[in-house]
């Protein structure tokens, strides 16, 4: 059974507010929206990308940032009608496209970070996002 670590604090930016906490979900490969995710499952079908068939729905997602056309933000809106948008996106390539998916996909969101997050948040690990107060709370899960 998994025990879990002291929690690492990270800071970073604001880009939507809010608070959410769930299993992380991390990759290092940017993410498409049209021909990318599913938005009626949250999961990633684009075929050669690292997280093909795993779903980001309820988890905190953790990834460079978006990648194609300015249908992007749609598709992470459907996904949010849809209910299975992520709890909480953190990225750290802020673009026209990404800002605007953050904010109509409705979950906290943030960036510009103090640390780099593809080193301190694995795939599995417990995260609280407070984009409020600007704090990600890592609980990394480790095994026995």
């Amino acid at each position: 059974m998994p025990t879990l670590s002291t929690p690492t604090l990270i800071r970073g930016r604001r880009v939507v507010g809010g608070r959410a906490e769930g299993e992380a979900l991390v990759t290092t490969q940017t993410i498409s929206g049209w021909g990318g995710i599913n938005e009626r499952d949250g999961s990633i079908i684009e075929r050669r990308h690292e997280l093909v068939g795993q779903s980001f729905a309820g988890k905190i997602l953790v990834f460079p940032g978006a990648k194609g056309s300015s249908g992007w933000s749609a598709f992470f809106h459907m996904t949010r009608i849809n209910g299975v948008a992520p709890a909480a996106m953190l990225f750290t390539r802020t673009t026209t496209k990404m800002a605007l998916g953050a904010v109509v996909t409705r979950v906290p969101a943030m960036t510009d970070f103090d640390a780099d997050i593809f080193e301190s948040i694995r795939t599995g690990d417990h995260v609280v996002v407070d984009a409020e107060a600007g704090e990600i709370h890592v609980t990394r899960a480790r095994a026995n």
